[in-house]
Parts: structure tokens; sequence; C-alpha cells
């Protein structure tokens, strides 16, 4: 953590540039790497609202953290495809991603947040895409409210 800390900000920028919005992102990282290494003595902090706290980690990256680095379901991830689907669904008709949350952790049992979550963000990329998903191929289609709008499936 010392290391990306002391980094040259051109070479985060360059390592994050695929990303998008490299320049924001690389100082969010320095600036974090700063604050990990001085504060926390080089180690992630295990707290969901220390997280929080941090430069570039929102309820997303936290709860991403929490589960993965931790072992630990604090929330429910919800990106771009956990929005779509959990739409779809019919599990939320918010799109606010902290109501989405909420209301996930309401109808799904927290011993199935983490792997659901990543299951739902594979589902919206490989089938159930924005623009066209593939609704008379998924295996979702019978228990899909949208899929029983727009296909033949009934």
């Amino acid at each position: 953590m010392t290391s990306l800390a002391k980094a040259d900000i051109r070479e985060i920028e360059k390592i994050v540039f695929s990303t998008g919005f490299y320049k924001n992102k690389a100082k969010n990282i320095k600036q974090l790497a700063i604050i990990v290494s001085e504060q926390f003595n080089g180690k992630i902090p295990n707290d969901f609202d220390t997280l929080l706290k941090l430069p570039g980690i929102g309820r997303k990256t936290a709860n991403v953290i929490m589960d993965c680095a931790f072992k630990t379901s604090i929330g429910f991830v919800v990106d771009t495809h956990v929005k779509r689907l959990s739409n779809r669904l019919g599990w939320t008709t918010s799109q606010n991603p902290v109501k989405i949350e909420k209301d996930l952790m309401s109808v799904i049992p927290r011993e199935y947040w983490k792997d659901l979550s990543l299951y739902l963000i594979y589902h919206g990329r490989k089938f159930c895409m924005a623009r066209k998903p593939d609704c008379d191929g998924c295996f979702l289609n019978k228990l899909c409210p949208s899929a029983m709008k727009t296909t033949k499936i009934k």
C-alpha cells in the first residue's frame, strides 16, 4: 500500500486508463493508498462505514470488499446489471441503487446476497442485456414478468 501511496499519479493513470474516468480513479486510488497507509497500517479496514469514508468507495464497492475480502455480507451489491435485472424480475420498481439494495435485502435471505448479486451481474452481461435481452433463450423466462410480456412463453 505504501508503494502505491508513493507512486506517480501518471503511472496509476496508465494502469486504470482502460476503465474510463481514469484521472479521477487514479486520484482516488492514490489518496486511498495514502490514507490506508497512514491511518490503517496499510490494511484495508473491515468496517463498512469506515470504507464508505475512503476516497472512491461507495456502497457498491464497500459491499464487494466486505463480501469478498472479509466474507461478511453487509448489503447487496447493486451495479447496472443488478439494477436492470431486479426491475425486470419485479423485485423492485426503483431506479435508485440504495432503494434497490434495501428492496433486495428485504426479499432475499442474507446468505444469498453475495452469490445472487454475482449471478445477476453475469446473467445481465450474457443474457439479459440492456438493449436486446434474449428472453426466448433465457432459463428464467417462465418466472420473469418482463419476459412474459415480450415472449410467446406464458
